[in-house]
C-alpha cells in the first residue's frame, strides 16, 4: 500500500476523523460514559476550532445514526435567504452569473453559475441546530459538557496540525483576491498579520469561544434567535447580506429515513437529497449487477468509472430541495432503471446524459460506543473558508453553500428563496442482513460519491479492513472522459499496464500527485465477535481511537 498504516482494533468504542484532537475529544466523551452520539458530537464541536478552514459553525451538518437496529437521518442543511431570488442573483453579476466552479470543488454547473465568495452564496447555517437536534434525540451527557474541549481550543490555542496549515496557506493567497468590506473580518480572524500560521505555531480564536458557549448554554438557541442571530442580521443589513433575523428563525432541521441499495448482500445507506449520495447508490446499483471477481483490474475500473458517470448525470439533473421540486428517488433507485443504465455501459468511455426514471471544503467523522450506537457525521462549509465573509467579533465565517444552485429556470435546483441547494458533503453507512457494519465517508466535493463507490468495493468486493480499504490507491472522474489517478495507482505492479488499458478504452488518464484531489476519509466495521476495527485517511492529519 502507498500509505501503510495498521488499522485500529478496539473492544468498546472507537472514533475516527481527521484530526487527532477532535478525536481525543470524542473519545474521552466516550471514556466518561457518553454514547456514540456525545462523541461524534463533542468531535464534530472540536473540529470547528482545529481545522477552520475545511468547517465551521457558520456551516451545514448531516448524520446516520445506527440505533437500535436501524439508520436514522438528520439533514442539517440551511435554506436560502427568503430574498435571494435569480433575479437578485442576475442583477448583481451583471446578468451573466460568473464562471462556474471547477469540477475538483464540486461543481455541478456547466454554464454561467452562482458567485462562489461573499454574501451572495451565503445560506442559513445548520450545524449548531444540527448539534442541538442529535443530542435531544440521541445524547446522554449534558450537552454543554460536550463542549469543553472545543472551547479550550479556542480560548486558549492549539498548535495547527500540517493539513490545517496547507488548507490556510491557500486560503489566504485567494482571499488577498477578494475586495469589499465584508471580507475585512475574516483577515483580523484567521490570519496571522495577514498570513496563514505554520505548521505547530499556536493559533487562537477568543471570539469563538465566546460564541461557543452561547450555542452551549442555550441550545443552540442563541444562534437563531438570541443575540448572535442578531449580530448577524445587523451584518448583513449594513454589508449587502441577504440574511435575516427572520431567515435564521425560521430553520429548522429535518429527520429523514435514510434511502439505500443492495451491493453483493450488502445494503449501502446514504441521505436522501438535496444530497449528492444518490450518485453514489446509482452507480453501487449499476454495479450490483456485475461480479467482479472474474473481470480484468481494467474493465473493474471502466465499469466502476462509467457507473458513477451515469450516476452523476441523474443526480445533476435532479436533485435539489425535495420541499421545493419533485425528486424522482423511488424511479431513480428502481430496479429496472438501475439495469437500464447498466446496459448503456458499453467497452469504451463515455460521456453518458441524465435518464428518464419513472417520477414519483469538509470533515468527517464516525463513532461507535460499547452498545452498538453508531454514528456517521459530515460538517462543511465548503470551498476552503465558505464565503469568507466572517461575523465581526464573533469568531465564525458563513459557508457558500448556494454557489450549489442553477442560475437555469427551467432547473429543479434553480435559485430561489428559503430553498436547501444542492449539497456535496454525504455521510455513508454499511449494513448486511439487517445488521450494521459500519460508518463511513470521504471528504472532498464532486469526489465523495465515487470515494464511498471505492471504498465499498475495497471492502466488499476485495475484503480490506478500513484502513488498508482508505489507503488503496483512488482514480477521480473529473469531467467528460477525463479520469485522474493516484501516481501510487500508476506505479503499483502492473499499474503502469492499467493506465495504458484504461487508455485504450478510450479514457484520458492523468496521473497526478495532489492527495487532496482523491478526498479523505475514515470508517469503522462492527467486529463479528464484538469490538470494532477503525480507519483514518493516511493521506492526510487524523486518525483513529478507541478503547
Amino acid at each position: 500500500m502507498p500509505y501503510p498504516r495498521h488499522p485500529l482494533y478496539a473492544p468498546h468504542g472507537a472514533v475516527a476523523t481527521s484530526h487527532p484532537l477532535a478525536a481525543a475529544a470524542g473519545l474521552a466523551v466516550l471514556r466518561r460514559g457518553g454514547n456514540a452520539v456525545d462523541a461524534a458530537l463533542a468531535t464534530a464541536i472540536t473540529l470547528t476550532v482545529v481545522q477552520p478552514g475545511s468547517n465551521g459553525i457558520g456551516g451545514d451538518l448531516f448524520a446516520i445514526v445506527w440505533h437500535d437496529g436501524r439508520p436514522y437521518g438528520l439533514n442539517a442543511s440551511g435554506r436560502s435567504p427568503a430574498a435571494l431570488t435569480l433575479q437578485a442573483v442576475l442583477a448583481a453579476t451583471d446578468g451573466r452569473g460568473v464562471p462556474p466552479v471547477d469540477a475538483l470543488g464540486g461543481a455541478q454547473s456547466v454554464g454561467p453559475a452562482m458567485p462562489a465568495r461573499g454574501w451572495l452564496p451565503v445560506t442559513v447555517p445548520g450545524v449548531p441546530a444540527g448539534w442541538r437536534d442529535l443530542h435531544d434525540r440521541f445524547g446522554a451527557l449534558p450537552f454543554a459538557d460536550l463542549f469543553t474541549d472545543a472551547v479550550g481550543y479556542a480560548e486558549h490555542g492549539h498548535p495547527v496540525s500540517p493539513g490545517a496549515a496547507q488548507t490556510w496557506r491557500r486560503a489566504v493567497d485567494e482571499h488577498a483576491r477578494l475586495t469589499g468590506p465584508e471580507f475585512a473580518e475574516w483577515t483580523r480572524v484567521f490570519t496571522l498579520a495577514g498570513r496563514a500560521p505554520r505548521p505547530g505555531q499556536r493559533w487562537r480564536n477568543p471570539d469563538l469561544a465566546v460564541t461557543l458557549r452561547r450555542i452551549a448554554s442555550t441550545g443552540a438557541a442563541d444562534f437563531y434567535t438570541g443575540r448572535t442571530a442578531e449580530a448577524l442580521d445587523a451584518y448583513a443589513a449594513r454589508s449587502g447580506g441577504l440574511l435575516t433575523a427572520a431567515d435564521l428563525a425560521a430553520h429548522r432541521s429535518t429527520w429523514v429515513d435514510p434511502v439505500g441499495v443492495d451491493y453483493r448482500g450488502h445494503q449501502v445507506w446514504e441521505l436522501p437529497p438535496n444530497g449528492q449520495g444518490v450518485a453514489a447508490l446509482l452507480a453501487l446499483g449499476i454495479l450490483d449487477g456485475t461480479d467482479p471477481a472474474g473481470l480484468p483490474a481494467d474493465e473493474r475500473m471502466h465499469r466502476q468509472i462509467e457507473a458513477t458517470k451515469l450516476g452523476f448525470a441523474d443526480a445533476h439533473a435532479y436533485v435539489a430541495d425535495p420541499d421545493r421540486a419533485a425528486v424522482p428517488l423511488a424511479g431513480l433507485l428502481d430496479p429496472g432503471y438501475l439495469a437500464a443504465r447498466r446496459a448503456l455501459i458499453g467497452d469504451r468511455a463515455g460521456e453518458p446524459a441524465a435518464g428518464e426514471p419513472e417520477r414519483g471544503g469538509t470533515v468527517y467523522l464516525c463513532t461507535a460506543d460499547a452498545h452498538g450506537t453508531m454514528v456517521s457525521l459530515i460538517q462543511s462549509t465548503y470551498l476552503g473558508f465558505g464565503s469568507h465573509v466572517v461575523l465581526p467579533g464573533h469568531g465564525f465565517g458563513l459557508q457558500n453553500r448556494g454557489t450549489g444552485f442553477r442560475l437555469d429556470p427551467d432547473h429543479p435546483n434553480v435559485v430561489g428563496p428559503a430553498k436547501r441547494p444542492f449539497h456535496t458533503i454525504i455521510p455513508g453507512f454499511l449494513s448486511r442482513d439487517g445488521a450494521a457494519v459500519g460508518p463511513f465517508g470521504v471528504m472532498g466535493g464532486h469526489m465523495q460519491p465515487q470515494g464511498h463507490v471505492q471504498l465499498v468495493s475495497a471492502t466488499v468486493d476485495q475484503g480490506l479492513d478500513p484502513q488498508a480499504a482508505l489507503a488503496a490507491p483512488r482514480w477521480y472522474w473529473h469531467a467528460g472522459r477525463t479520469v485522474l489517478v493516484e501516481r501510487e495507482l500508476r506505479d503499483a505492479p502492473g499499474g503502469a499496464g492499467l493506465v495504458d488499458r484504461l487508455r485504450a478504452r478510450g479514457h484520458q488518464v492523468a496521473v497526478v500527485d495532489s492527495p487532496a484531489t482523491f478526498g479523505y476519509g475514515q470508517a469503522i466495521w462492527r467486529l463479528p465477535e464484538g469490538g470494532y476495527v477503525a480507519g483514518s485517511e493516511p493521506r492526510v492529519d487524523g486518525c483513529a481511537l478507541g478503547w
